[in-house]
């Protein structure tokens, strides 16, 4: 079972993204104090949502934008797809909790099992888990813990689950993610490396890596499409790159430059705006 996963990895059917509220701006938790532009960041993410409906022919379900929920666009956190299975998490940061209530419903209406976190110790962000095709890896972060991590073991019984310390950085996706068929791409920095040499020695399998120079631009989108083939959304040379000219050398990638400017500055990356599904026709 977990090698004809392996073998349709990248595949995705649909997504589900939704809109940036107005309090983005002001009261999305961050690291930094950069100011967003509001305007700027709403037409980052209709290029991300057009390009995953329009030129990667994905079906993409479209929620609207929550006022009262600053972070609600990063639905990564709010929900794990893999097969037909969606866990629903319980997101690390309290004012994060009611987002995931309109994730269960676009979930529930791709028909997907849904099991839901409902233990209290638990708490599990979506950008923590590093699904590779033939296991899982979770970060223990300031939003993750061991109990949220053995709840999602728990769901996705066909896989081994790991877990690694997140040392630095919000998730364990704020500097890894898949490029590829076991590839990782990994953040240059110290402690993105340190997980990275922990992740392998956790492993039964052996995985090339890509490093890049920026940790933040190691978090990428990997997709394998019919009639594409590999495709990599990845941030822009504008801002990072060093880091652009490493994917540059993907041979037979179909590389699409993603800007992410604003989104960055509160703590978002290319993963974090979507959930990507496999569904397959006869469920």
């Amino acid at each position: 079972m977990a090698g004809l996963m392996a073998a349709g990895f990248g595949l995705y059917t649909h997504a589900v993204v939704r809109g940036i509220p107005v309090s983005l701006a002001k009261e999305a938790l961050r690291s930094s104090q950069a100011e967003v532009d509001l305007s700027e960041a709403r037409r980052e993410h209709e290029v991300y949502v057009e390009v995953l409906r329009t030129r990667l022919g994905l079906e993409v379900l479209e929620l609207p934008a929550d006022e009262s929920l600053p972070d609600c666009v990063f639905v990564e956190d709010a929900a794990v797809v893999c097969g037909d299975t969606a866990l629903i998490t319980r997101p690390g940061a309290e004012s994060r909790w009611r987002e995931t209530e309109a994730m269960k419903g676009a979930l529930k209406s791709l028909n997907l099992n849904i099991v839901e976190m409902t233990d209290e110790n638990a708490t599990l962000d979506g950008g923590d888990v590093l699904f590779t095709g033939r296991e899982f890896f979770v970060g223990l972060s300031k939003r993750t813990n061991q109990k949220g991590a053995e709840i999602l073991a728990d769901a996705f019984k066909d896989y081994a689950v790991s877990t690694v310390p997140v040392l630095e950085g919000l998730h364990l996706k704020s500097f890894c993610s898949m490029g590829g068929p076991g590839l990782i791409v990994i953040g240059s920095s110290e402690p993105a490396q340190k997980t990275l040499k922990i992740m392998q020695q956790m492993s039964d399998h052996r995985y090339d890596k890509l490093t890049v120079p920026d940790d933040y631009a190691a978090n990428c989108i990997y997709m394998n499409l019919p009639n594409k083939g590999h495709v990599l959304l990845h941030c822009t040379a504008e801002q990072y790159p060093e880091s652009a000219k490493v994917f540059e050398k993907l041979q037979d990638y179909m590389l699409i430059p993603m800007s992410n400017l604003e989104k960055v500055k509160v703590d978002g990356a290319l993963t974090c705006c979507s959930v990507l599904i496999n569904k397959r026709a006869n469920i």
